[in-house]
């Protein structure tokens, strides 16, 4: 086998190489897109909506609707790891805003109960100094 045979065996197994290895990369496919991430974050913000987070917890539902709309732009544009990673965002975000929100209403229920128990006590005290 002479230089010249050798050259051209050479180029053509490396050309053979980079040709299987740029078909290889052409067939893997796009992983799916995380549809059970998207209805999470999806139902964790109708679930906030729904108890009113948008008057106690606007930010953190407007981050929640945001991330979500962000997940689905790169769903279409086929980058599924950061659709990924915004869809949990989102979820967590609308998470946050009902934790918030059903805070609010604990503590505003706890100083009802507060000013409740207040008035008995005094009505109780002026009743039992008449009676006395």
């Amino acid at each position: 086998m002479d230089l010249k045979s050798r050259s051209y065996i050479g180029h053509t197994l490396r050309m053979s190489v980079v040709a299987a290895m740029a078909f290889g990369a052409a067939c893997a496919s796009t992983p799916p897109a995380p549809d059970a991430s998207l209805q999470a974050a999806q139902q964790a913000i109708t679930a906030a909506e729904r108890i009113d987070a948008g008057h106690s917890a606007p930010g953190e539902l407007g981050e929640a609707r945001s991330k979500l709309a962000e997940a689905n732009v790169a769903v279409k544009a086929g980058h599924m790891a950061s659709a990924e990673r915004l869809a949990l965002e989102s979820r967590a975000a609308a998470e946050l805003a009902s934790a918030k929100t059903a805070s609010v209403k604990a503590l505003a229920v706890n100083t009802e109960m507060k000013t409740s128990n207040a008035a008995l006590l005094e009505e109780l005290n002026r009743k039992g100094g008449e009676s006395r």
